[in-house]
């Protein structure tokens, strides 16, 4: 029998049970987090993780802990024991539950690794063929709209873009790079062509006009110079902007171009008359800026571009698709601007003086073309091809 006040006994027990903390899902494994007993008369020794269903184990000194050969598919919970030289406590509560997933394997495009991300980059129509199927993220962007060869045309407006999450099956997708728009002599101005893929579509920007509106697109096309004035064509809901690049009117009724919309980011700029107190300026509107919402992807994939002139100039905001600027006429010296991501700078011409000549927008990037000031002398652009990219985690 002890004695009264003796030590005796005060190492004896094993620990109180974990507490459980989360479980995260990897390929075959998983990741349980704990924190230690609240209780243990002696230095708990290890933790041992226990899986349900299936009792695999994973053991080591301290949280987190990870559990191997896990059926991909299978969904777990996961409980955890401490133990110390006097035994092994009681299992803590379950888990949170994780199904473990095999990472996507694919071929197709070029492909660069980063930020634990693998990129397949299609600047031109081709397959992705999925060997293990999974979660993955595309992005889609149509080819950008085309500035008409015609007097004080608005700026084409960008190409769609379109996000989506697809889960990808063991199979090959067709994907199709959307072109952009010519710069043909045509009033009506000419529309990119769509990028599709993943029962996908995202929309042609729409071109821009030289005697009237704006053409409809993912985004809309900048109106032209007109007596009475015009609008720019409405972007798609979801890819563009709506409404974007509306031609100015004004008391007199006539203005430069509009400027194109630009992919998601801003609408086109109207234009204007009358700048610096000279009523015979007829002024362009700029190209609105394209979208910032996918900065990281730009950065990953930049590698990939190289080949591809201005593109860092052209993405160096974190933007892509941007639309073009509207042509200028009438001792305006000044180009209007391309929208931020790649859109093409307006034409502008100054009577009987200087003239220059409309920009071009950056390959792959979506982007609108450039308006024409003067017809043929100062003739508008063609819009920027299309991108589609996927990736997934790895």
């Amino acid at each position: 029998m002890p004695i009264l006040g003796s030590s005796a006994g005060a190492t004896k027990g094993p620990a109180s049970a974990p507490t459980i903390g989360t479980a995260t899902a990897g390929n075959a494994t998983a990741s349980v987090t704990f924190t230690a007993p609240s209780f243990s008369k002696l230095p708990v020794t290890s933790y041992t993780v226990t899986s349900s269903p299936g009792n695999i184990t994973g053991t080591g000194s301290s949280s987190p802990i990870t559990v191997s050969g896990l059926s991909n598919g299978t969904a777990y919970t996961f409980t955890v024991t401490a133990t110390n030289a006097n035994g092994t406590s009681t299992a803590s509560a379950a888990s949170n539950s994780i199904t473990p997933v095999a990472p996507v394997a694919a071929t197709g495009g070029s492909t660069v690794t980063s930020g634990g991300y693998k990129y397949h980059v299609f600047t031109g129509n081709g397959t992705l063929t999925v060997t293990t199927g999974g979660s993955a993220e595309t992005l889609l962007i149509a080819g950008g709209g085309g500035a008409p060869t015609f007097n004080l045309s608005g700026g084409g407006g960008a190409g769609g873009v379109l996000y989506s999450a697809p889960t990808l099956s063991v199979t090959s997708y067709a994907l199709v790079v959307g072109a952009g728009g010519t710069a043909t002599i045509n009033p009506g101005g000419i529309a990119g062509s769509n990028s599709t893929g993943f029962s996908l579509t995202a929309t042609g920007g729409g071109g821009g006009s030289g005697n009237g509106n704006g053409l409809t697109g993912g985004s809309g096309g900048g109106g032209a110079y007109s007596s009475g004035g015009t609008s720019g064509g409405t972007g798609t809901a979801g890819q563009g902007n709506d409404g974007a690049g509306n031609g100015g009117t004004d008391a007199a009724g006539t203005s430069g171009g509009g400027g194109g919309g630009g992919g998601s980011g801003a609408a086109g700029s109207a234009g204007s008359r009358g700048v610096g107190n000279d009523p015979t300026r007829l002024n362009g509107g700029n190209g609105g800026a394209g979208t910032d919402a996918y900065s990281t992807w730009l950065s990953a994939i930049s590698s990939l571009m190289t080949g591809i002139t201005g593109w860092t100039t052209a993405t160096s905001t974190g933007r892509i698709a941007g639309g073009g600027g509207g042509g200028t006429q009438n001792n305006n010296v000044y180009q209007t601007s391309g929208g931020a991501g790649g859109g093409a700078a307006g034409a502008y011409y100054m009577t009987g003086a200087i003239r220059g000549s409309a920009g071009a927008a950056r390959v792959n990037t979506g982007s609108g073309g450039g308006g024409s000031a003067d017809g043929s002398s100062q003739p508008g652009t063609a819009g920027a091809s299309g991108l589609v990219i996927v990736r997934y985690l790895v």
